[in-house]
């Protein structure tokens, strides 16, 4: 992840299974991680353990140590970037998180990035942003039915604003090739 954001569009994930990727504005990478913790959707309570400068293959091992398998456990590589904190969810977090608009309450933008790979779903992925406690626009950055519906969802003011500026940028753009296989 050394060339800045590039990787979120590209056709294979940074570890199995795809991508869940939070950026915030308005909370430390701490406050973040309690957050998402509390939004994690099975059992009754879970809470955030740090785990020192793991981040990448390293956590998913440390994941692996701790529950014996990558996939039963949940790792957030945490950092800011700017006024931005963020937390890249490792192991096995499909499916696992509620809504984020709890995430984002108190004045907290939350934006979410998500990618599931087996699924088939072509990059980039699935987008939601919240703030201060609802969901202000939610949308497969295709525009398009790949990810079963098409348009954007949420707050209807700003959900028509951002339709209106991705079809003025020209989305969904039907040559575009979905798989992101085309020159590669």
């Amino acid at each position: 992840m050394t060339d800045g954001t590039t990787w979120l569009a590209a056709p294979q994930s940074i570890a199995f299974g795809g991508y869940y990727v939070v950026l915030a504005r308005g909370l430390s990478p701490e406050e973040l991680a309690d957050r998402l913790a509390v939004s994690v959707l099975y059992d009754t309570e879970h809470i955030a353990v740090a785990v020192g400068e793991h981040a990448g293959e390293s956590l998913l091992e440390l994941i692996d140590d701790t529950y014996g398998d990558p996939l039963d456990g949940i790792g957030l590589r945490l950092g800011r970037a700017g006024d931005r904190s963020y937390a890249v969810a490792y192991g096995g977090w499909q499916g696992e998180f509620g809504t984020l608009a709890p995430v984002s309450r108190g004045g907290a933008h939350v934006c979410l990035l998500e990618y599931e790979e087996e699924n088939g779903k072509p990059v980039p992925p699935w987008f939601q942003y919240f703030h201060d406690g609802r969901v202000l626009s939610g949308r497969n950055l295709h525009l398009d039915t790949s990810w079963g519906y098409q348009g954007v969802d949420g707050d209807p003011a700003t959900a028509a604003r951002v339709q209106e500026l991705l079809t003025a940028a020209g989305l969904p753009d039907p040559e575009r090739d979905r798989r992101g296989s085309a020159g590669r």
